[in-house]
């Protein structure tokens, strides 16, 4: 029974297997036949053919295809090496079609550009679009890159204030498929600004936020100032600039809820809307400052902090605060200083409580310094008037006062100097921006007076002699009096050192027939040298020698004047000791300064005297942009073993005295000549304010009040002489009154004062008007 069963299970498991691959073999004979059906010539593709390409090889278009001779004739795959094609640019219509087992590809290649060009633009130059637009000369033509050109033409447009301009591609069609491509541009007018209102401000009106904000609305003088143009990043600047207004007025939750500009339909005028959101006003609440500091007492600071406990909060005195300590502790030769406010709200009391940590900074050195933009002016100008080196310690405060000492050279319109991270924590790399300006100086002055009607002068001035620092200046005047030329040179650093040097030439003629009727000629030289004494004091000194002579002397000239007649040599040596706290030598708005000197002749020459002068000027920032000045010089002469002469008098008048003219005041013969003085003290009060106009016009306004007196002469009136030997002297005080215009116009600066005498003598002489202006190159 076993062995049949044995034998029944081989025998039925043999067949299965024979059965199983006999069905198998016949699908695969099945399969192979369709396939090969399917595969038949007339369905493989045998040959490519490329009809229309002019520059393109038909190897190039094959190798942008995905399919090749002897692939099927897939709909999906010749679908897609039309699109592959598409996507090259290089074609402006392609078509694959079926002969037999040919597949054809038309081509109609796009044109090459064979020149760009652009018409209507006068308001920006050819250049700058240019460096805008992807297209280029034998570049392929296509008309998604010259609708982006369009677009990017607008948007240069509309960055410099004309939304209304438009753009027309315009294709000129040329032998062998080439193309001139012209923009042609509408640039239409400026877009202005008709209104800008605010929503959500109650503690300040539309007009006072308009004040604060660079936008402008157009109006009478908006030809002069780009501010009532649209320009979208201004405007962000704006509501950084409310938000800086609203803080400073201690609106600390203040925010810029949207800023929308609706333009009109005809695309020539804006509406801005400022949504305000202006929160509660703040005051300052306690005021502390905490340090960490080895041997720091916080007393010595609280002089430095300018915020106070129950006015109200301000954020800018805030910063003002850590940049006082900062620089505070700087000067204390702590070298790694960190100032952080903590602040924090009180809602319910609506006050700010500030605390100032004055902690140890990160010991961070100085790896290099870099400055950029100096086209001209060489590297070493720039550097010796940092005071840091590579390798020192890193001081904030000694940093700022470089920057305002590259300032003060006055070589440049603007000046940069920030620290950046360098190649290790511990390392910072300075970097000193600079874009420099003109320093020659063509300037012409032009006064009046009403003795010697229209005066000017021309001086020709290079600050920056072949950007080596040096100044050299060549200058004259001219007037119904007086003629001078004058060459002088100076060196700020000689033999690389803190040393200033420099020489005068000079030859001067003044006609002085009409104010005491005698003329005088000085032919010198000066040589000068000046040196630091302390952190901000510095010392002039000075040799002169020159060779003066008067002459002309009228017939009827009173005896103080007749004995002036002849030559006299003059050798002498001075010095000038100056302080100087000014935050700016160019534009003071805070700060004084303070100056000494003194004169001794008698180191050869024909007259012997000593001469002092005394003088300063403080600065202090009122408002914004308002800045009040007061001035004052005293000096005093006398001879020794001699009498003081006339040339060497001091005169008092014109400029260091508004409202009276060169010379108007002081001692006077009986011919009404000025005598000059041996004593003279002047002082100024002056505001200077801007006028409502935009800034860029470089408008100020200012008012004043001069006063001084000029007495002290050593000759006595004749008693019993004639009227001309009568000398009328008074020591009272002449006061002035005035107003006064500053124009920093294209042409150069110009300056004109109108001073009305309040105090004065009958003797004395007034000039009301008074005006100077320039030119540079």
């Amino acid at each position: 029974m076993r062995n049949w069963e044995r034998w029944w299970r081989r025998r039925t498991g043999a067949g299965l297997v024979r059965h199983v691959a006999c069905a198998v073999a016949l699908v695969a004979i099945l399969v192979g036949a369709r396939v090969a059906a399917q595969e038949s010539p007339d369905d493989v593709i045998g040959e490519i053919r490329v009809e229309g390409a002019e520059r393109i090889e038909p190897a190039t278009i094959y190798s942008y295809m995905t399919v090749r001779a002897g692939d099927p004739f897939d709909p999906e795959e010749i679908d897609e090496s039309l699109k592959s094609l598409f996507r090259t640019g290089l074609f402006a219509d392609v078509v694959l079609s079926r002969e037999g087992t040919i597949l054809v590809v038309s081509v109609i290649e796009n044109p090459i550009i064979n020149r760009i060009a652009f018409e209507g633009n006068r308001r920006i130059e050819d250049e700058t679009l240019e460096a805008e637009v992807q297209s280029r000369p034998r570049v392929v033509y296509t008309r998604t890159r010259v609708q982006n050109d369009v677009a990017r033409i607008l948007e240069v447009y509309r960055r410099s204030g004309r939304f209304a301009a438009s753009v027309e591609p315009k294709v000129i069609q040329l032998e062998q498929n080439r193309v001139d491509l012209v923009f042609e541009i509408d640039e239409g007018p400026l877009t202005g600004i008709r209104r800008i209102s605010f929503i959500g401000n109650e503690a300040y009106s539309d007009s006072e936020l308009r004040d604060e904000v660079l936008t402008a609305e157009t109006g009478f003088f908006d030809f002069l100032t780009s501010d009532d143009n649209y320009d979208p990043d201004r405007l962000d600047f704006d509501r950084e600039l409310l938000r800086r207004f609203y803080y400073r007025e201690g609106y600390a939750d203040f925010r810029v809820i949207s800023t929308v500009a609706e333009l009109t339909p005809n695309r020539e005028e804006f509406f801005i809307t400022f949504t305000l959101d202006e929160g509660d006003r703040y005051r300052f609440g306690t005021v502390e400052i905490v340090t960490t500091l080895p041997n720091l007492d916080v007393e010595d600071l609280r002089s430095e902090v300018t915020t106070e406990e129950g006015d109200w909060y301000n954020a800018d005195e805030v910063d003002e605060s850590i940049t006082l300590l900062t620089n505070a502790v700087g000067d204390l030769q702590y070298a790694f200083v960190d100032v952080r406010p903590q602040v924090t709200r009180d809602r319910d009391e609506l006050t700010v409580n500030v605390t100032y940590e004055v902690n140890e900074g990160p010991r961070v050195f100085v790896e290099r310094i870099d400055i950029i933009g100096n086209v001209r002016t060489v590297d070493r100008v720039i550097r010796r008037e940092i005071e840091l080196v590579e390798g020192d310690p890193f001081n904030s405060s000694r940093l700022r006062r470089s920057e305002a000492r590259i300032r003060n050279l006055g070589f440049f319109g603007d000046v940069e100097v920030n620290a950046v991270p360098g190649s290790a924590p511990d390392r910072t790399v300075i970097e000193v921006e600079v874009s420099e300006r003109s320093t020659g100086e063509l300037s012409i002055g032009a006064g009046f007076s009403t003795n010697d009607g229209p005066i000017g002068d021309i001086s020709l001035r290079e600050r920056n002699l072949l950007g080596q620092g040096q100044e050299l200046v060549i200058s004259g005047t001219l007037s119904g009096s007086s003629s001078q030329i004058n060459l002088s040179f100076t060196e700020p650093y000689l033999f690389e050192r803190d040393l200033s040097g420099g020489f005068d030439v000079f030859r001067v003629t003044n006609d002085n027939q009409d104010e005491s009727s005698f003329d005088e000629t000085s032919l010198g030289f000066a040589l000068r040298a000046g040196y630091p004494l302390a952190d901000r004091l510095r010392q002039t000194v000075r040799y002169l020698l020159e060779r003066r002579e008067v002459e002309n002397v009228s017939p009827f000239a009173s005896r103080f004047i007749r004995d002036q007649e002849g030559v006299t040599v003059r050798s002498l040596v001075g010095h000038t000791i100056t302080y100087d706290q000014l935050d700016s030598r160019i534009q003071p708005t805070d700060g004084y300064i303070l100056t000494f000197g003194n004169e001794f002749a008698g180191i050869g020459g024909d007259v012997t005297y000593l001469s002092t002068t005394l003088g300063g000027s403080i600065y202090f920032p009122l408002l914004d942009e308002v800045v009040l000045s007061l001035g004052a010089e005293a000096g005093h002469i006398f001879g020794i073993g001699e009498d003081v002469g006339i040339n060497d008098r001091f005169f008092v008048g014109g400029d260091n005295l508004r409202g009276f003219e060169t010379a108007g005041i002081g001692p006077r013969d009986g011919n009404s000549d000025a005598l000059g003085g041996n004593t003279f003290a002047v002082g100024t009060v002056e505001v200077e304010f801007p006028l409502g106009l935009p800034e860029e016009f470089g408008i100020t306004g200012r008012g004043f009040s001069d006063f001084g007196v000029l007495t002290d002469v050593d000759e006595e009136s004749v008693a019993g002489g004639s009227p001309a030997d009568q000398i009328f002297e008074s020591n009272s005080l002449r006061v002035s009154v005035g107003a006064g215009v500053s124009w920093e116009s294209p042409f150069g600066p110009v300056r004109l004062d109108f001073g009305f005498p309040v105090l004065k003598e009958d003797f004395d002489e007034t000039e009301t008007f008074r005006f100077s202006f320039g030119t540079r190159f």
